[in-house]
């Protein structure tokens, strides 16, 4: 029988040396750019106690995430399968400021099951996160700093879908549906299944059963929002929620905005605008953000927040930034004028190998892709001359 012990569980998979190096490049990137925004820089733990680790998070996060005991407390424990619910409560119990807070992150999360077809269950989760203002002007920002993001990782968005919750939250509170009718038409409507949708509110009275069958059909541009003013009942709720949106229409007309009164991606925890970036090469959002003022509530102080997040695994994937140089091979013996001239590329950001003895010919395979040569006094730079 093979000796099986090295293979990794399915959906976890290691990263290797080039994607490695792209992936800790846009990092660095990405959260200097956020830096540069004012948004500060956050670790929180891998693990949590799972009261903590899920609050107000929903069953969908539940589900997701791996849970274990801990020998010190036997108290349950959870590995973080989303990191926004880590750093709602470091702004909520930790931070505790009166004003604007702006934070930022990147780390592992696991899933239990993976997220679709071919998806890591380990992705690496970078975001952004900005607390205590109310106002539409956040969620300008957070949408904003997404397209810098995307721009900083050479990704063009094809699509960037916009959404408001508080529509569908208002039909199912004038429908009167009990909380598991209201989690099944739920699941229908964002998997567009009209059938399914009809058959669950054939007894709600109108005009509501055909604003909630309307819910489907209502994406497209921005003239779906004027569509939607027209055939949904002017609860107050919903007229703000569609202001909302041709307010942000206004405020990007150079982004390829959609609009989907559907898409209630995080519903159990967002409170507003919703909204989902996509890219060519991937059939799932590549970014997922939106506004979740109730969410602090569960460690004593519900904030106003919006924010954003991404996988880096997969935006590395994507991402058409170019391949970085490979590294130099200095030759051996070192000496002290070696040693300067190594150092001063070094510090010009190249890499630098030293040639240990005895492995000619492996130094290709090692990344190297030129050799450090000394002629007349003086360095030179050429292509590694091996076979």
């Amino acid at each position: 029988m093979a000796n099986r012990r090295w293979l990794l569980p399915e959906s976890i998979e290691d990263v290797l040396p080039r994607d490695a190096a792209r992936m800790e490049s846009l990092r660095r990137r990405l959260l200097d750019a956020f830096v540069s925004h004012g948004y500060e820089y956050v670790i929180p733990p891998l693990l949590e106690y799972v009261e903590s680790l899920l609050a107000g998070s929903g069953a969908d996060l539940d589900l997701r995430t791996f849970k274990l005991v801990d020998q010190l407390s036997g108290r349950s424990m959870g590995v973080r399968a989303d990191i926004t619910p880590q750093v709602a409560r470091i702004d909520a119990h930790l931070l505790n400021r009166k004003g604007v807070t702006r934070l930022c992150y990147c780390g592992s999360v696991l899933h239990t099951l993976p997220a679709g077809f071919n998806v890591t269950r380990e992705p690496l989760q970078l975001g952004a996160e900005l607390y205590g203002h109310a106002g539409l002007e956040a969620d300008i920002e957070v949408i904003r700093l997404l397209s810098i993001t995307l721009g900083l990782c050479d990704i063009s968005a094809s699509r960037l879908d916009l959404g408001h919750v508080a529509v569908f939250r208002a039909l199912a509170k004038q429908a009167a549906l009990s909380p598991d009718a209201e989690q099944e038409l739920f699941a229908a409507l964002q998997g567009k299944d009209v059938p399914t949708v009809r058959a669950l509110v054939i007894s709600v009275a109108e005009p509501v059963r055909s604003a909630l069958l309307a819910l489907s059909e209502l994406h497209g541009d921005r003239s779906m929002l004027d569509h939607a003013a027209r055939i949904l009942p002017p609860l107050a709720e919903i007229t703000t929620a569609l202001a909302d949106l041709r307010r942000l229409a206004d405020a990007f007309p150079e982004l390829p905005l959609g609009f989907d009164l559907a898409d209630l991606r995080g519903y159990h925890y967002h409170s507003g605008v919703a909204f989902a970036a996509y890219c060519a090469g991937s059939p799932a959002a590549i970014a997922l953000g939106g506004r979740y003022d109730a969410f602090g509530h569960a460690w004593g102080r519900a904030r106003p927040a919006t924010g954003f997040s991404l996988d880096l695994r997969e935006v590395n994937r994507l991402s058409n930034s170019g391949e970085s140089h490979g590294a130099i091979l200095a030759p051996w013996p070192e000496d002290d004028i070696l040693r300067a001239e190594m150092e001063r590329l070094r510090a010009n950001g190249e890499r630098v190998v030293l040639a240990l003895p005895g492995h000619e010919g492996a130094w290709r395979e090692a990344g190297c892709d030129r050799m450090l040569v000394r002629r007349n006094d003086q360095w030179l730079i050429e292509s590694l001359k091996e076979s």
